[in-house]
């Protein structure tokens, strides 16, 4: 069977990124479907050697879908998400609308793919720096068990969107021109104090919550402990935005149940993990960053050592794109494995065909 698959927020960043890791796919498509706002109606989008309009997406607009991925922001998904399924297709959503609802499966194919089987039409994909390091950490975590993670992160502009990527460029120009500039987007678009990127770093992804810890850092300490399926995981996140265009960097700290044996079967379980790609060689000052892994689909880590003091506690660097990993590619890869599990359907009370 092909599958007729829309995207929704097709002419955003992600959403050119889910069609370019769809066009890679081997998921069988008879059409595609781009969707978004009133305003990029009518444009058009390369696939497959061809140029395909884009449709305004409307409840309407899904009648006949088989598959629809969002990257649209969570309003969007929170409006439509529910009446595509309603249409009969299956949905794959990037935003944080319906990551911590029970009835959702929130998904990293190489971690937890066994909680698709579960599926009443939707299916959240993960914020993408908790993506990067639940693959990382998914195999140490089977051999040795996991008790606590601490995480500092260095992620690009890109993950804030295109006028964020747009700021950096302005900025450095002005900044290296030695003129004067205004900050205007980051750290938070939507908030009114604003900070220059530009020779600079955030130590402010998303909005303040009460405790004092930013929405993103909450949202990696409870997707970690719901993908993991263990809501009692200390997980503690400082989230940091950095001048970097794309690609997501994280220091992670992980305190195992059981300390390994030798670094080296550390790095054994790493290397024979999916979706992994190990590069620590101290000695040729090798590790992963963010331009050299830039258009990849896997997660690479480096740096990887013991703790000085306890032989339990591991230090890892974890690098990922977070345009594909952390976003595209985790959600077209999803639709593959309900591909190949047959389950690239609604449920029959769910949908309405």
């Amino acid at each position: 069977m092909a599958y007729r698959v829309a995207v929704v927020g097709a002419t955003g960043a992600v959403g050119e990124a889910m069609i370019a890791e769809l066009e890679r796919s081997t998921l069988p498509i008879a059409e595609l479907v781009p969707m978004a706002s009133a305003r990029s109606a009518g444009k058009t989008v390369a696939f497959r050697g061809a140029e395909v309009p884009v449709v305004e997406a409307t409840p309407e607009a899904f009648s006949g879908v088989d598959l629809a991925l969002f990257s649209a922001g969570g309003q969007t998904s929170r409006a439509l998400a529910p009446e595509a399924v309603r249409r009969g297709a299956v949905v794959v959503d990037n935003s944080s609308a319906f990551r911590l609802e029970d009835r959702v499966p929130l998904v990293v194919p190489e971690v937890n793919a066994e909680a698709l089987a579960d599926h009443r039409g939707l299916i959240a994909n993960p914020n993408c720096s908790t993506i990067q390091m639940v693959v990382a950490l998914a195999p140490l975590r089977e051999r040795y068990g996991l008790r606590r993670i601490v995480v500092s992160t260095y992620q690009a502009v890109s993950g804030a969107g295109r006028r964020a990527v747009d700021a950096l460029r302005f900025e450095s120009g002005r900044w290296l021109e030695g003129e004067g500039f205004v900050p205007e987007v980051l750290p938070v678009a939507s908030l009114p104090v604003k900070y220059p990127i530009a020779d600079n770093v955030i130590p402010q992804i998303d909005r303040f919550e009460p405790n004092g810890f930013t929405f993103e850092e909450m949202k990696m300490v409870r997707e970690t402990q719901k993908i993991f399926g263990d809501p009692a995981l200390e997980v503690a996140a400082t989230c940091v935005r950095v001048p970097v265009t794309v690609g997501h960097s994280e220091a992670v700290t992980v305190e195992l149940e059981e300390a390994p044996a030798s670094m080296e079967d550390v790095v054994e379980a790493l290397r024979a993990a999916p979706g992994v790609v190990v590069w620590d060689d101290p000695t040729a000052q090798r590790y992963p960053t963010p331009m050299l892994v830039r258009g990849e689909r896997d997660v690479y880590v480096g740096r990887i050592r013991r703790d000085l003091f306890r032989p339990n506690v591991v230090h890892l660097w974890v690098v990922a794109d977070n345009l594909v990993k952390g976003a595209a590619w985790n959600a077209v890869q999803i639709a593959e494995t309900l591909e190949e599990k047959g389950l690239l359907r609604v449920p029959a009370a769910e949908g309405d065909r």
